[in-house]
C-alpha cells in the first residue's frame, strides 16, 4: 500500500460511544503501521493520542456553543429521552493544516457545535476522500440520533413526534432540507458499523443512492479478554459466591434510550416467577446515573460509578456472569462488544446492530424486543445453564474473528485504499 495519511474527526476525544470507537480504529490503524490522528472540536482534558482544534479562549467559547445549543435542544424538544441535535453552531475547518495534509478524512460524529451540514460543504473545497461512520441515525434524519419507530426519514423528516411544535415545515423539517442542500455538493463513502445502520441508510430518501460499506467497530483484545472471576471479584469488593448481573449507564426509569424500565421489570420477574432468591443474585452497574430518580431493583444493586480506564472496565465485564443490554435502539454498542470479549455473556433485545455480535444460545441471549419476561428469561437461562465456560469461549471466539483490531484495520485499509486508487485513476 502506498502510505497515507488519514485524520479523523470527532466533537469529542473518546466520550460517548462514537468517541471510544474512533480513537480504538485510530490505535488499531496506527498498530498497521498506518499514519492515523484523531483530531476533536472538544477535549475536556489533555491527551497525547488527541489534537484539539480549539485551544485557549476558543476552547471556552466552543464549550460555551456546546451549552448553548444543548439548551436550545431543551426548548425545542418533548421531555422524552431522545436525543435531538439543532446544527446552530459550527466551525469551518477546510483550511486547516491537518486536513490539508490528509489524504482521507475520516468522518465520525460531528454534532454539538461543531460542523454543520454547510460546514461539511466546505470539506468539498480539499478535493480529498472523505468517510463517513455513521455512529447513530443523525445523519440521515432531521435532528434525531435514535428513531425507535418512526419512518419520517423514509421520505422529508416534518412533523417530528419528538419537537413540541411540530408540522410539515418543522424544525426537523428545515434541518433536513439543510442536510439534502448539502449532501447534493459534497461526495462522501459511507461506513456503516452494523448491518442494521446498513439498511436504515437505505431506507432513507436522503442518503438511499450512496454505497453503504459495513464495517464493525473494533477494540483491543489485549485489554478486553477474560481474567479470573474471583480474583476480579475481589478487586471490586463484590461477592464471590453469588450470580452477578451486570449493565453499564443506569439512567431514570424514564429513561426510554437505554430500556432502564425493562430490567427493572426483568429482575422483578426473576424473583417472582423464576423463583430465583434475591439473596442469590446482585445486579452491578457502571457508568453515571440519575442520582434524583435512581431505579428500585427487587435485589441488591451495587454502583460503581463512571469508570473510564479499560483495564478496570475488562475487569468488571470478567467480575460478571452476565452482562444485560436492555438499550431498544443501538448501533454497535460498545459496552456488547467490551463483555463478549473479556467471556462474559450478553442478554439483550434482539435489535439495531446488537445480533451482529449476539448469537443465540451460542455466546447469549437475544430476548423478544421489548420483553421483559424474555428479557428474565435469558438471564435465566445463564443463570441455569450448566455449560457457562462453553459460552464464555464462544463469546471470546465471536470478538477475535470479527472484531479484532487487525481484522477491522485491514477493512478500513482495503477502503482507504480503493479511494486513493480511484482518484488517482480519474486524475
Amino acid at each position: 500500500m502506498i502510505p497515507v495519511k488519514i485524520i479523523h474527526l470527532n466533537t469529542y476525544a473518546g466520550n460517548g460511544g462514537a468517541g471510544r470507537a474512533c480513537m480504538r480504529l485510530n490505535k488499531a490503524l496506527n498498530k498497521e503501521e498506518i499514519d492515523s490522528e484523531v483530531w476533536v472540536n472538544f477535549s475536556f482534558k489533555t491527551d497525547s493520542q488527541v489534537h484539539n482544534l480549539s485551544s485557549g479562549l476558543n476552547k471556552w467559547l466552543t464549550a460555551l456553543k456546546i451549552i448553548l445549543e444543548r439548551n436550545i435542544e431543551k426548548l425545542f424538544v418533548k421531555s422524552i429521552k431522545i436525543p435531538f441535535s439543532f446544527p446552530i453552531f459550527g466551525v469551518g475547518i477546510s483550511s486547516h493544516k491537518a486536513l490539508k495534509q490528509a489524504d482521507i478524512i475520516h468522518l465520525h460524529w460531528l454534532n454539538h457545535a461543531f460542523m454543520r451540514p454547510k460546514d461539511l460543504v466546505k470539506l468539498a473545497r480539499l478535493k480529498k476522500p472523505i468517510v463517513w461512520t455513521f455512529h447513530d441515525s443523525n445523519a440521515f434524519t432531521g435532528g434525531c440520533h435514535v428513531r425507535y419507530n418512526c419512518d419520517h426519514f423514509h421520505q422529508e423528516c416534518g412533523n417530528c413526534p419528538v419537537l413540541k411544535t411540530s408540522n410539515t415545515n418543522d424544525w426537523s423539517h428545515k434541518i433536513w432540507m439543510a442536510k439534502e442542500k448539502a449532501y447534493k455538493k459534497l461526495s462522501f463513502n459511507i461506513i456503516a458499523p452494523s448491518n442494521w445502520m446498513a439498511k436504515s441508510v437505505y431506507q432513507s430518501k436522503l442518503l438511499n443512492s450512496h454505497i453503504v460499506n459495513v464495517i464493525p467497530n473494533t477494540l483491543d483484545t489485549s485489554i478486553f479478554k477474560p481474567q479470573n472471576k474471583t480474583e476480579a471479584r475481589k478487586n471490586l469488593g463484590l461477592p464471590t459466591r453469588k450470580f452477578i448481573i451486570m449493565s453499564g449507564f443506569m439512567p431514570s426509569r424514564k429513561d426510554l434510550h437505554k430500556g432502564t424500565t425493562y430490567l427493572v421489570e426483568a429482575i422483578a420477574i426473576l424473583t417472582e416467577q423464576h423463583r430465583i432468591q434475591p439473596e442469590q443474585m446482585e445486579l452491578v452497574v457502571f457508568g453515571n446515573r440519575d442520582s434524583k430518580s435512581i431505579p428500585e431493583f427487587s435485589i441488591t444493586t451495587t454502583f460503581l460509578g463512571t469508570i473510564a480506564d479499560d483495564h478496570k472496565l475488562a475487569l468488571c465485564y470478567s467480575a460478571a456472569d452476565a452482562f444485560i443490554a436492555p438499550s431498544l435502539e443501538d448501533n454497535l454498542p460498545n459496552t456488547v462488544m467490551e463483555s463478549l470479549a473479556c467471556g462474559t455473556p450478553v442478554v439483550a433485545f434482539t435489535t439495531g446492530g446488537i445480533p451482529d455480535m449476539v448469537k443465540h444460545k451460542e455466546n447469549g441471549y437475544l430476548a423478544k424486543y421489548r420483553s421483559s419476561a424474555d428479557l428474565a428469561e435469558g438471564i435465566n437461562w445463564i443463570y441455569q445453564n450448566p455449560h457457562r465456560e462453553e459460552l464464555s469461549l464462544n463469546a471470546v471466539q465471536t470478538v477475535e474473528k470479527y472484531f479484532s483490531e487487525t481484522t477491522i484495520a485491514q477493512q478500513h485499509i482495503k477502503l482507504y485504499q480503493s479511494l486513493l486508487n480511484n482518484q488517482h485513476d480519474q486524475s
